[in-house]
């Protein structure tokens, strides 16, 4: 995987890939079943069919198909509208370890600056320590973990938060 270019718009079939994604690397790297893969469609899809201005992703392609992703959305809490969520954050394993991902990352918190935000939160699992480390070294602090069983795994579950 050579050429990179990054995108925000989406296409024809840019949500299965992503959901592809994310069910293939996950079962493959952390031994998640199936039920991941729903986790990640269903809010994939509702905000593939909404427009706002103040979401966005970010698709990385590569030979011509998606091979990572990063998105701001807004909160689902409504008691803060002024929160967004970063999610779907992936690489595909031939991507990393060139800064795409930092890249990216920095790329979402200045929309999510620029749109209006004043905090950001992701959930993620601790066993994704490299995604962590990058959370922690934009200034992102973990404010809770609960361990439970999901996605055919015993998961703990962390969130981080980053006051913009």
């Amino acid at each position: 995987m050579d050429a990179v270019a990054i995108r925000n718009d989406l296409r024809s079939g840019d949500l299965g890939r992503i959901v592809y994604l994310h069910g293939t690397l996950y079962a493959a790297e952390c031994g998640w079943d199936h039920t991941f893969e729903a986790y990640v469609a269903g809010p994939l899809a509702a905000f593939a069919l909404r427009e706002n201005p103040k979401e966005q992703i970010w698709l990385v392609e590569t030979d011509h198909k998606v091979n990572g992703c990063i998105a701001i959305v807004e909160s689902e809490a409504e008691s803060d509208a002024n929160a967004a969520q970063l999610r779907w954050f992936l690489l595909h394993p031939g991507l990393r370890g060139r800064g795409i991902g930092r890249d990216l990352l920095g790329q979402a918190l200045e929309f999510a600056r620029r749109v209006g935000y004043r905090s950001v939160y992701l959930s993620t699992a601790r066993d994704l320590e490299a995604a962590a480390a990058l959370y922690r070294e934009a200034g992102f602090q973990l404010t809770d973990e609960v361990t439970h069983p999901m996605w055919g795994q015993l998961v703990s579950e962390q969130r981080y938060d980053l006051v913009l």
